[in-house]
């Protein structure tokens, strides 16, 4: 008869390990920023190390609502619309100071952001300077005085039905947003570089 039973003290099988799950694939405007935007900036600029050339570090997308200090309803609103254009859970900002005048208290919610990097940055800058831009209105251009010095950009969409994302019939109110742009740019001179490279299309 065929022993079936254990060896005492003996240990049982571990079972297999699942293989990880694949990566994924990183945004095309990225690999463009690798293969094409790199070496551009590197031949302007005379740069000789690779980390000297700029690079976009987050991009922060804020939508301020005033009119959440009487509809505090609205704050759901635009943090489901912001979450639907970036696919990132916002955050919602609070007032730091009471304003008598304003009915506002401290703690109260004023807005709300969303900070983005790594592969969702580049596919919101891609879907942003692709689609979203070319669908406002006699649009010429992109201010080219919104730097700060720093290498960072701001600039400000007056609608959020520019993304296609966002359905009309589901709209309550039209919302503005602020956009910024941060980047290792040491100036603005290579700050406006990198985002020509990107795609960002200056009026002259």
């Amino acid at each position: 008869m065929a022993e079936t039973a254990k060896k005492k003290g003996e240990k049982a099988p571990k079972p297999e390990a699942k293989s990880p799950a694949a990566p994924k694939s990183p945004s095309r405007l990225r690999e463009r920023y690798h293969r094409e935007m790199v070496p551009a900036l590197m031949k302007r600029f005379e740069f000789k190390n690779l980390f000297q050339v700029p690079r976009p570090v987050k991009v922060i997308i804020n939508m301020g609502l005033g009119e959440a200090v009487e509809n505090v309803k609205v704050i759901d609103s635009a943090v489901g619309e912001l979450a639907t254009i970036t696919g990132q859970r916002p955050v919602v900002t609070r007032a730091k100071k009471s304003e008598a005048g304003f009915k506002l208290r401290t703690g109260m919610p004023i807005g709300c952001k969303v900070t983005l990097r790594g592969d969702r940055m580049y596919e919101f800058l891609n879907r942003f300077l692709n689609i979203a831009l070319p669908r406002i209105r006699d649009f010429r251009g992109v201010s080219p005085h919104s730097f700060d010095g720093r290498g960072n950009y701001a600039l400000g969409v007056k609608e959020q039905l520019i993304f296609p994302e966002i359905k009309y019939d589901k709209v309550d109110m039209v919302r503005g947003m602020d956009v910024c742009i941060h980047t290792t740019a040491q100036n603005d001179e290579e700050a406006r570089a990198l985002l020509e490279q990107l795609g960002f299309p200056f009026r002259s």
